[in-house]
């Protein structure tokens, strides 16, 4: 699945809508649909918003809403003044408990210091999907969460309406109060909460959302609302979870993918310090092959603490039976690869127009003056995230509930493995300490549910640093061969691009990141132009991994576009931004697409900011990019220095971004110097799968970024008038090929292979 595919599934997979109030459309939601509101027994404003898929807001006006709205979904108010704003979609670093709490706080009016951000309970009923994947956060919240806050505001100017006898659209409203400018009188919202609450719903037509020229809050800079308590260490991760009576769990799994235990050691295993059972797992199969939710075979241990678990794993003697284990072999991959380009086309072709065959013959030599062709390829590599996978669970009167850090917190995927409905299901979300992906995987989750039936009481799983590396579903390595054609002008006139990919062996569909997709930059640039691909059968596991294909995409199509560019005898800026002045104002966009002009605005900013065609240090070298992705129009420079023992010392990286509107200048600030810093660690990692096993298998073998690595990261947005989309990882894809423009800018090298270290050059 490429970027643009899975955006697609994001946008489609709750109960969000792109399109904005910005656009003019709304969805057709009846008043009900819209807004409940519910005085507590305390008194207070509890208000929230339920609105559906285009296909379910469609059925809301002619009947009871698809999702019944439980009272205090996002907005309360307490007669002491007190707001809470509630976040549904998991906190997993990217600051979206943060920025949730700004959209609602903006149209509400509230004064930033009267908000308290909670996490929402897990309840589909209520939220719908509340995943955290794919940068689609925002973007399909946005609209939600800005009426929710704005119906709440309109719920308490009508309460002092009714108190002062004057026309609501006399008051005004600010700080977390009403205002009455011709009287004088002002009121806080905690004093009309009770009030308001009694008032009918106001119709979704009368509410009035704010412009972007009178915000107080977006765009300016927050801390995030859990920093305070991640620094004091407050529990907020699963991990940090205590519960009467609980045991502690863990799970050897065999390390080809596909292996099972015959036999173990289970006497001596039962007879260590701390062990309290040890026995064999026959695994589950997955409820679904988009997402790992099964649990893999392997041999359990419960014992009395982490410590004992993961000491007795060490004494662990299983035999494994692997005749059904995968094979896989990343040697042999290559050489299947390399045999696979020599045909200029792939087995499938995903897109053709025009003639490309003709227009790149060497015959051909009307409409061109040269053909440039390189082959690239690039490798797995792991998640790697921080915290280990954990999740603790409790099954108890037929039913199970869990504590686990989740990117699809999702009873339905977890109950098979519990043998018990997913009604039965409860699950608490925790902040996630990393996911990137990794987690919209509920393996984890899974083991934790199926162990909770054999222990009683509680029971906490933690996998070891060797079961994340070796249990990952990587980001899925894959290989590219290019062909283009330059005119007499020297301008793009032919594109030809062959991927050899994977597909999953079991359903025989494109590994999840792989492929490439129909509409891939330069496909409506050009007359000429193909997409290919050909596909290995592959049984290691493989899932979206930050950017998922946009992340790979990004370099080895920028890169060659480098390459003819040079070819061609043209500045690099200059050759990007004519090829996208041939669709600048040819027409309005695709809805949620590449979008001509804004690439070309960013372009010009990261080129003007970075100081491009300016003379530099001595020894520095700039290299550009652009992609996009994720709804974002990124572009970014990186001034790049490189020594005689070809150590590479990346000295900064100038991001101009287009997202939209910034909610919160800090954390997107946060999200781009974070993916420039874990885009350049990836330059250094692969993982090579070698009879169906990997073979990095901790840190020593693949060593994350340092700070040493760490370049200055220059950060420009553009503030434009379209809807805001995610930072998470549209700012990723541009920065290897960047740097890699830029290596060859400083040594004549093109690196055509990920990581670089196979072509002799480090990360200084």
């Amino acid at each position: 699945m490429n970027s643009e595919q899975f955006n697609r599934m994001m946008l489609g997979a709750g109960s969000g809508t792109v399109a904005g109030a910005d656009s003019g459309i709304l969805p057709n939601l009846s008043r009900r649909g819209f807004i409940k509101v519910a005085s507590g027994a305390a008194g207070g404003l509890v208000l929230g918003l339920s609105m559906g898929a285009p296909g379910e807001a469609q059925a809301q006006s002619a009947g009871p809403p698809p999702r019944p709205f439980a009272p205090g979904a996002f907005v309360r108010i307490a007669p002491d003044g007190k707001i809470t704003l509630i976040s549904k979609n998991p906190e997993i670093g990217q600051g979206i408990k943060t920025g949730f709490g700004v959209i609602l706080a903006e149209e509400l009016d509230a004064s930033w210091s009267d908000v308290t951000v909670e996490q929402a309970e897990v309840n589909r009923a209520v939220y719908g999907s509340q995943i955290a994947g794919g940068s689609m956060s925002i973007p399909r919240a946005w609209d939600e969460l800005r009426y929710a806050g704005a119906g709440a505001r309109a719920m308490l100017v009508a309460a002092a309406a009714n108190q002062w006898g004057v026309p609501a659209s006399d008051l005004t409203t600010s700080e977390s109060r009403v205002i009455h400018a011709a009287s004088g009188r002002t009121a806080s919202y905690g004093s009309l909460a009770t009030a308001a609450a009694a008032l009918p719903v106001p119709d979704i037509g009368s509410i009035r959302l704010k412009t972007r020229k009178e915000y107080k809050l977006i765009g300016k800079r927050f801390t995030g609302v859990d920093n305070a308590a991640l620094v004091r260490g407050q529990p907020l991760f699963a991990l940090d979870v205590q519960l009467p009576g609980m045991k502690y769990a863990s799970i050897a799994k065999c390390p080809s993918v596909g292996g099972k235990a015959k036999s173990f050691n289970a006497e001596e295993i039962k007879k260590l310090p701390g062990i309290l059972d040890a026995f064999i797992v026959e695994g589950t199969p997955p409820v679904t092959d988009v997402m790992k939710t099964g649990v893999l075979p392997g041999v359990a241990i419960i014992g009395k603490s982490t410590w004992a678990v993961f000491s007795a794993r060490k004494a662990l003697k299983i035999e494994w039976d692997t005749r059904t284990a995968s094979k896989d072999s990343w040697t042999d991959f290559v050489k299947q690869a390399k045999a696979l380009a020599s045909n200029a086309q792939g087995e499938v072709v995903v897109k053709t127009k025009g003639d490309v065959d003709k227009a790149l013959s060497p015959d051909n030599t009307d409409t061109k003056i040269k053909t440039v062709e390189a082959f690239y390829q690039f490798g797995f590599v792991s998640h790697a995230q921080l915290e280990p996978q954990n999740t603790v669970a409790w099954f108890k009167d037929g039913s199970v509930e869990l504590w686990a850090p989740m990117q699809l917190p999702d009873p339905a995927l977890v109950a098979a493995a519990a043998d018990v409905p997913a009604d039965r299901v409860k699950l608490n979300q925790m902040r996630v300490g990393g996911g990137f992906g990794r987690r919209l995987m509920n393996d984890f989750v899974c083991e934790a549910a199926y162990l909770s039936r054999r222990v009683e009481g509680p029971v906490q799983v933690v996998w070891t640093r060797e079961d994340d590396m070796r249990h990952d579903a990587y980001r899925v390595g894959g290989f590219m061969g290019y062909r283009a054609g330059l005119d007499t002008q020297g301008k793009l006139s032919a594109f030809d691009a062959h991927m050899v990919s994977f597909k999953d062996t079991a359903s025989g569909k494109v590994s999840k990141g792989g492929g490439i997709s129909p509409n891939e930059f330069p496909a409506d640039y050009v007359d000429d132009y193909r997409a290919s691909q050909s596909l290995m059968p592959l049984s290691t596991p493989t899932v979206w991994w930050r950017a998922p294909g946009a992340c790979t995409m990004a370099w080895v199509q920028q890169s060659f576009l480098h390459e003819v560019a040079v070819a061609a005898g043209r500045d690099h800026v200059e050759f990007l931004l004519e090829l996208f002045g041939r669709g600048a104002g040819k027409g309005t966009p695709p809805a949620g697409g590449l979008d001509a002009a804004r690439a070309i605005g960013v372009i010009k900013l990261a080129a003007e900011k970075a100081g491009w065609g300016k003379p530099l240090l001595k020894g520095h070298h700039l290299g550009v990019a652009f992609y996009f992705s994720h709804l974002g129009h990124i572009a970014e420079v990186a001034e790049v220095s490189v020594d005689a023992s070809k150590k590479v010392t990346v000295h900064r990286v100038t991001v101009a971004a287009d997202v939209g509107p910034v909610i919160n200048l800090s954390a997107a600030e946060n999200q781009c110097e974070g993916s420039v810093v874990d885009a350049i660690g990836t330059m250094t990692l692969e993982v090579t799968i070698e009879d169906g096993a990997a073979q990095q298998t901790n840190f020593d073998r693949y060593p994350l970024p340092r700070m040493a690595i760490s370049p200055q990261v220059d950060v420009h947005f553009v503030q434009s008038e379209h809807s805001p989309t995610g930072l998470g990882e549209p700012v990723f894809p541009p920065v290897v090929p960047a740097i890699c423009n830029a290596i060859y800018a400083a040594t004549g090298h093109r690196i055509r292979t990920l990581p670089v270290t196979q072509e002799g050059f480090r990360l200084g």
